[in-house]
């Protein structure tokens, strides 16, 4: 499915069948297919063309796939960027991408010397009526990673990682052309759009937009628009399953929901499916492998505290830091290949070849195999906490804390020792209306972790820091830290 080719073929297929939709429009086949040309238009009056790149700073909303969907139209690439960003921060992946455009609500100019171009003008241009560009090799996306150890780098994905991503999505998950996905990660992230927009429309199906994630609407918006799935991080399941006892929704026309980004707890799945009647299927991948390499089956065993199997089309390895392949049940860093892994860093080959090594793409991510194939993560190789000689993985300790009764989610960090080198740091966050008992969680603790896994510091806080995905902020944490420990 090449994708600078999917609106005109979905108008021409079914004009009048939905598209896409947001708070505000609700867009046809062949009205969305007008808007891209449209869109297209708008962008070649201000000289975009192939091999061009087109920043898009939106928030949430329709208007965002059809700048995405017009770029690749004319064989431009685009990158997405968080509008929440001060102009300084945005300024970074604009100059490194070197956009020719850059699309955002007002029109106001981000980077001197760049062209911007307010969102209202996406609808302006004269109607594209030169053929959609036609090369899988060429740049799709350049996804900036989130920047936590350095500057932040441009992943470059092509046409035949997004095409062999969404393939294999549709494979794995099995969506079809039934499928209504709504929406409520944010589209400055590659997860918000292969899966939650390319995915439901290459297969025909269709997608509602939310703004952004609310906890007050999310489940009015699950009875009013019939999703059949959606995909969230664990902080909104988390959140969703600490609601009181006496919100029971209507969840009847969801298939699943997708958990990933960062790791849940065994429990939080379990339980999760227990009230709301839906079952939670994690995930695991990130942005250099397009999105997704590991999911619990759909129709099948979903092994609770695992990321699950393999999208079909991806092999999965253990290796040692020597990246020498291990045996089964072996704990090391998670290799991933595939038709998926991105084509490099920008303009960072040195990068780019410490990261690809002989075709396989070493994630960084520590985790074991078992025996049924299954892979369990259990934590950052630059996370890792070396305690007196002791290796020590934060996902363990975190999982503990988690099933404590009352502790809505958890984070575990390693913080500098005169003579251990590290010790174990925990923060805690209790659900609303539960006290905080920290004798009975370190005896909770004790019964359950060597003593060397067992937190020296233990900080009880009403929520963790998040970054714009919604996952927990480390690098924060560590700041916070710092002051809390003197």
């Amino acid at each position: 499915m090449r994708f600078s080719k999917l609106p005109e073929l979905r108008a021409a297929s079914a004009p009048t069948a939905p598209c896409i939709a947001d708070a505000n429009s609700s867009l046809s086949n062949s009205e969305f297919h007008a808007r891209v040309l449209a869109a297209a238009g708008a962008f070649v009056h201000r000289g975009v063309g192939p091999g061009d790149v087109v920043a898009i700073m939106l928030p949430n909303q329709a208007e965002f796939a059809v700048a995405m969907f017009a770029a690749w139209r004319l064989g431009a690439a685009v990158t997405p960027i968080n509008p929440g960003l001060t102009s300084k921060e945005a300024a970074y992946p604009v100059v490194d991408s070197a956009a020719k455009l850059v699309v955002n609500v007002s029109g106001e100019e981000v980077v001197p010397g760049v062209r911007s171009m307010p969102v209202a003008a996406l609808q302006e241009g004269p109607s594209h009526a030169g053929a959609p560009f036609d090369d899988p090799s060429a740049l799709a996306l350049l996804i900036y990673t989130s920047g936590t150890t350095g500057l932040p780098k441009g992943v470059m994905l092509d046409h035949a990682n997004i095409e062999a991503m969404v393939d294999m999505g549709r494979q794995s998950l099995q969506v079809t052309s039934a499928d209504h996905c709504l929406l409520v990660l944010p589209l400055f992230h590659v997860n918000g759009i292969v899966v939650s927009v390319l995915l439901p429309l290459a297969c025909g199906g269709r997608v509602t937009i939310s703004r952004r994630f609310d906890i007050e609407t999310f489940f009015g918006d699950i009875e009013r628009h019939r999703p059949t799935y959606v995909s969230a991080v664990p902080t909104i399941y988390a959140l969703l399953n600490a609601l009181p006892g006496t919100v029971r929704p209507d969840t009847s026309s969801l298939r699943y929901g997708i958990c990933g980004a960062a790791p849940a707890s065994a429990d939080l799945l379990t339980s999760f499916e227990a009230r709301y009647g839906f079952p939670l299927a994690e995930a695991y991948g990130l942005s250099e492998g397009t999105c997704g390499s590991t999911i619990n089956p759909i129709d099948g065993l979903r092994k609770a505290g695992t990321v699950g199997l393999p999208f079909v089309g991806q092999r999965i390895a253990i290796a040692d830091t020597n990246g020498v392949h291990l045996p089964q049940g072996a704990t090391g860093e998670v290799l991933i290949q595939g038709p998926n892994v991105m084509r490099g860093y920008l303009g960072r080959p040195a990068d780019t070849a410490r990261t690809i090594v002989n075709g396989w793409l070493h994630t960084g991510d520590i985790g074991r195999i078992d025996a049924d194939g299954y892979l369990s993560i259990v934590g950052r190789l630059k996370e890792m906490i070396i305690r007196g000689g002791e290796n020590i993985y934060p996902k363990e300790i975190e999982d503990v804390l988690c099933d404590f009764p009352g502790v809505l989610e958890a984070a575990v960090i390693g913080a500098p020792h005169e003579t251990l080198g590290e010790v174990v740091v925990a923060h805690v966050a209790f659900r609303p209306g539960t006290a905080a008992d920290l004798t009975a969680l370190n005896e909770h603790c004790a019964d359950r972790l060597t003593r060397y896994k067992r937190p020296a510091s233990l900080f009880v806080a009403d929520g963790l820091p998040k970054n714009a995905m919604g996952k927990i902020d480390k690098p924060k944490l560590r700041e916070l830290t710092k002051g809390l420990l003197g």
